[in-house]
């Protein structure tokens, strides 16, 4: 089998598992609050990555440097999962994807202040792109800006430092030491969030499957679009992810009934244009 092959097959992975997690957290959205979805999400994460370390006996790489880093990365990724689970519950589905597709162009933004890269020409027209690529999506002239759409977009920041802050700890960090605290530390921040008001929400027999769903399907994901990843350079894979966007625009139709938009495919292949030809010229540099 070819190493594309196979990147597909582990992409049709991801792509089903993050469109599991968009509707997974919809409808968990009636009976409990994105606090309380983290929260839960984290708790089955934690339990999965604690029985993995104990399995494969990666124990010894957990520890207590770049505590700080550590702290910032997982309170950007809980934010920007909060504003994405919230997102879904009141745009369509495509729309949030379409807008979450703008965290490679906010990591080329923003890598010069915090990775110390340099903003080169091609980076630059594509977070042009990118900003483009948003207008047509939220057409703010036309439909007027809504907490949607602005959760939307400024979820794919939170993605993009989460992106970068990560990048800093794989410098010095194992993996299950990073999943580690991407887990534990969320429980936390879930637990202060959804328990601030002295009321945490308990899932009924009925939602408990959808709360497994949706904290089974964000690590299989990852886990899928890791492996894609290693086997096929970026080129071959980015193009496989926008794949998501008509899957999720289809199952938002049949499940929610909610329209196929035209300027949101138009506004997405911006926004993935300008995200490939980024790609593409760093592999033509590399070479």
């Amino acid at each position: 089998m070819s190493p594309t092959l196979k990147a597909a097959l582990w992409m049709i992975g991801a792509i089903v598992s993050f469109s599991s997690m968009a509707v997974g957290g919809r409808e968990l959205s009636s009976e409990l609050d994105t606090f309380e979805i983290m929260m839960y999400r984290s708790l089955f994460g934690v339990l999965i990555v604690v029985s993995l370390a104990g399995a494969f006996g990666t124990w010894r790489e957990i520890n207590i440097r770049n505590m700080r880093v550590q702290i910032i990365r997982n309170l950007a990724h809980f934010t920007g999962q909060n504003l994405w689970f919230y997102a879904v519950t009141v745009i369509p589905l495509a729309q949030v994807i379409a807008l979450e597709f703008t965290t490679p162009l906010w990591v080329i933004l923003l890598s010069p202040l915090i990775l110390g890269e340099r903003l080169t020409l091609m980076r630059a027209l594509a977070g042009i792109m990118g900003f483009i690529g948003i207008l047509i999506v939220a057409r703010p002239d036309m439909a007027g800006l809504n907490s949607g759409i602005i959760t939307a977009a400024s979820c794919a920041i939170f993605f993009a430092l989460t992106i970068m802050l990560t990048k800093r700890l794989t410098r010095t960090q194992g993996i299950t030491c990073i999943l580690f605290y991407l887990t534990t530390l969320q429980l936390v921040f879930g637990v202060i969030a959804a328990g601030y008001d002295g009321d945490i929400a308990i899932p009924s027999a009925a939602a408990l499957p959808l709360v497994i769903l949706v904290g089974a399907a964000g690590l299989v994901a990852h886990f899928c679009l890791t492996n894609a990843l290693a086997i096929a350079p970026a080129t071959v894979v980015v193009p496989i992810d926008f794949v998501r966007l008509p899957v999720i625009a289809v199952v938002g139709m049949l499940l929610y009934a909610e329209p196929l938009d035209l300027w949101v495919f138009v506004g997405a292949l911006v926004i993935f244009t300008g995200n490939y030809l980024n790609i593409w010229s760093e592999t033509q540099t590399k070479t």
